[in-house]
């Protein structure tokens, strides 16, 4: 009798030894499975290529970061690619704070963003298409619903280096936080979504602040949004490149305030130069 306990013990602490083992041995490997899927995903996009060049799993918290990744876009009969997004470090996570409200979403952080909206020579729809692929690579990367999305120190390009003068205007120093995406929290308020959003635009400022129903059936929002200080003389290429006018001094400022319900819109817009 003792004999058979002994060996059942024994068995016991083998399968257990070995499950271990093994559950060690899949978290080693876990990042470069990962890392191989993602850059796999990421090269057979259509009229895009991205690469990933690390990744690190926190299973404690149920999250993985993404380094140094990019995605350039893809002409598909010369092959050339144009830079379109590169980020240093996007941290993807389950949200915990939301499984107490019942629901599994996620969150995503990105530190160091820079998305480049550039111009073909015949496409003029390409910031509206771009965003949408952009929004499409997201969804490979985060399985789960978007609750909370974070911005830090992000910049936004806009290209044309057709233009005459080439254009390439920017803001930087972008921090964005969008909470309660897919309505976790609040559920009884008419619009319990909030995006705020500050960054600098030449010397200027820009502060926007809204609060939304990304579920509603019909657009509902409420956006105000400003504009402070921006200098004019270092957007001189903009201005002669599309307004054919050349500006020495001066300073540029916007006020806007927009809502929607129901489909309708009611809003307006203050500039100031």
């Amino acid at each position: 009798m003792a004999k058979k306990t002994l060996h059942r013990s024994r068995t016991f602490y083998i399968v257990i030894g070995s499950i271990v083992i093994v559950l060690i041995i899949f978290r080693l490997l876990l990042p470069t499975i990962l890392l191989n899927y993602c850059n796999k995903s990421l090269s057979k996009m259509h009229g895009y290529y991205g690469h990933v060049q690390d990744i690190d799993v926190a299973l404690y918290r149920g999250a993985y970061q993404v380094k140094e990744m990019y995605i350039n876009k893809e002409d598909s009969s010369t092959k050339k690619q144009t830079p379109f997004f590169n980020v240093k470090m996007l941290d993807i996570s389950l949200q915990w704070k939301a499984l107490f409200h019942g629901r599994l979403v996620g969150e995503l952080i990105f530190n160091s963003p820079k998305l480049i909206f550039t111009k073909d020579k015949t496409e003029i729809s390409d910031v509206k298409k771009d965003t949408t692929s952009f929004k499409t690579v997201l969804k490979d990367f985060m399985p789960l619903k978007i609750n909370r999305f974070e911005v830090n120190d992000g910049s936004i390009h806009y290209v044309d280096a057709g233009a005459k003068p080439a254009v390439d205007i920017f803001l930087q120093q972008a921090r964005i936080l969008a909470k309660n995406l897919t309505n976790v929290e609040n559920n009884k308020i008419a619009l319990p979504s909030t995006v705020t959003a500050n960054a600098t635009i030449y010397e200027g400022t820009l502060s926007l602040n809204m609060k939304m129903n990304p579920l509603a059936e019909k657009t509902a929002f409420d956006l105000t949004a400003e504009i402070k200080n921006v200098n004019l003389a270092k957007l001189n290429d903009f201005l002669k490149a599309y307004g054919g006018v050349d500006v020495n001094k001066g300073n540029f400022g916007l006020y806007t305030e927009f809502a929607a319900k129901d489909g309708k819109y009611i809003g307006y817009v203050k500039p100031f130069i």
